[in-house]
């Protein structure tokens, strides 16, 4: 085994002692004052800090940490050095020794100095937000693509964490996954042996690529609308899924449960056939270098036909994750002009008591954010969900012929076809077994269909 296989080999050793580790949990969140200052984000302004810290609390928990206690630190001014002010590092530090912590989880993004001089301080090791959210990906990723391009933005993050932190571990590696941190005397060699295994995963990622663009042409050759599902993490979208695919896509109370795009077919209330992406969730401060990692993850949402948008609409944050959401999109490209893509999910109705539920039905009727459509649904009973699928076939029809069309009785093998592909809105038999077809014909297959049903005529009826 190479000295390179070496330093990797011991990365799944690592987690399996990491898991059931006592976890501080510290929320350092600007006042509203300097969050105003400092120009966060929407998601940040809408949120309350308790919720921030309860959210991440569950991320520490997703990879299966024991979270020994969550403490709100609010903060006027970042500090260069540490982050926190130096009562605040006192006070986090007896809490460390008093709960016998071996980790401490910032909710923030830590520079390597300032996550240096923590461990020091705390006499335990620190994790920020981005290298937590790195770990579970690292955890939930289940494609080639998806394993490589987190172990890319992994090495990445790591490559500058390098450094002298643990001094009273020097001589053996810390032992967190990815983030454990290596002996002194290896620093540089690691750190040239991190960038050789980059430069590898990179030049794999081409090949993955390549083959993922030959797959995606060969769907565009059979050209069927593809309808993506987005939406925070934990927003239901992989339940979602199953309940409209039938599918046994992994679904659980959990952030983070779905990292890799999915792709099934489904059939819409009139036939016509369209490919359901169940996608990465969101979350709010999502590292900039998985923003960029999960591009590619993310094509099917760049390209969609659909887009649903699924909220937890039962979540005291919606309007908050909901901003986050709205923002990544944007950054992918998918900004005001191409609001009429969106379809908003608002799911997890069954949470609702009768009084919300009412409540929340009567808002979804009024027009959303650029005259959004809003459906309300929940992917565990059923409720609404086919309305969403008529809604998603209305949208789909936008631009579509209608066409109206008789078939003879003898004809069986041309109403196979027209079922297969076209949408069949109605169809009347006569007393001699003729069949009387009203069919919506998406513009790709118009030419087919005319070819083979030349007598055909425009319907003149609104479907």
């Amino acid at each position: 085994m190479s000295k390179t296989d070496n330093i990797f080999a011991g990365f799944d050793l690592e987690r399996r002692r990491a898991e059931h580790t006592d976890v501080l949990v510290v929320g350092p969140y600007l006042t509203e004052r300097a969050q105003a200052h400092a120009g966060e984000g929407a998601g940040a302004a809408l949120r309350s800090p308790q919720a921030r810290l309860e959210e991440a609390a569950g991320l520490t928990r997703a990879i299966d940490l024991n979270v020994k206690g969550a403490l709100h630190a609010p903060l006027t001014q970042i500090r260069p050095a540490t982050y926190l002010g130096k009562g605040k590092v006192e006070e986090v530090a007896e809490i460390v020794k008093t709960e016998e912590c071996d980790l401490v989880m910032m909710d923030c993004a830590l520079s390597p100095v300032q996550q240096r001089n923590l461990e020091k301080a705390f006499g335990a090791k620190v994790i920020d937000r981005t290298g937590l959210i790195l770990e579970i990906f690292g955890r939930r990723a289940r494609t080639r693509e998806g394993s490589l391009q987190v172990e890319l933005a992994h090495l990445d993050y790591q490559k500058s964490r390098l450094v002298r932190s643990w001094t009273h571990l020097e001589r053996q590696r810390g032992g967190f996954g990815f983030l454990g941190g290596p002996g002194e005397t290896q620093i540089e060699t690691d750190r040239r042996l991190i960038q050789e295994r980059m430069t590898r995963i990179e030049r794999e990622l081409e090949a993955v690529k390549k083959t993922r663009g030959l797959h995606r042409r060969s769907r565009q050759d059979v050209p069927f609308p593809v309808v993506a599902l987005v939406g925070y993490t934990n927003a239901g979208k992989s339940t979602l899924f199953n309940r409209l695919t039938r599918a046994d896509v992994l679904a659980q109370d959990m952030l983070f449960a779905t990292l890799d795009p999915t792709l099934r077919a489904l059939r819409l209330p009139h036939g016509a056939k369209v490919m359901l992406s169940d996608t990465v969730g969101f979350i709010s401060d999502l590292p900039t270098m998985l923003v960029s990692a999960f591009r590619a993850t993310l094509e099917e949402v760049i390209e969609a036909d659909v887009i649903l948008h699924v909220r937890d609409i039962s979540h005291e944050d919606t309007e908050a994750q909901s901003a986050d959401v709205s923002a990544i999109l944007n950054d992918l490209g998918i900004g005001a002009a191409e609001q009429r893509r969106i379809i908003e999910v608002w799911n997890k109705a069954d949470l609702l008591d009768p009084s919300q539920q009412e409540r929340i039905l009567n808002a979804a009727r009024r027009p959303g954010p650029d005259a959004r459509q809003q459906m309300v649904v929940s992917a565990v009973t059923g409720q609404g969900v086919d309305a969403l699928l008529a809604a998603i076939e209305d949208r789909l029809a936008e631009g579509r012929r209608v066409y109206q069309l008789r078939l003879e009785p003898s004809d069986g093998e041309g109403l196979a076809w027209l079922y297969e592909n076209t949408e069949v809105l109605s169809r009347v038999s006569d007393h001699k077994g003729r069949q009387r077809l009203v069919l919506r014909v998406s513009p790709d297959r118009t030419e087919r269909f005319m070819r083979r049903f030349p007598a055909a005529g425009l319907s003149d009826k609104a479907h």
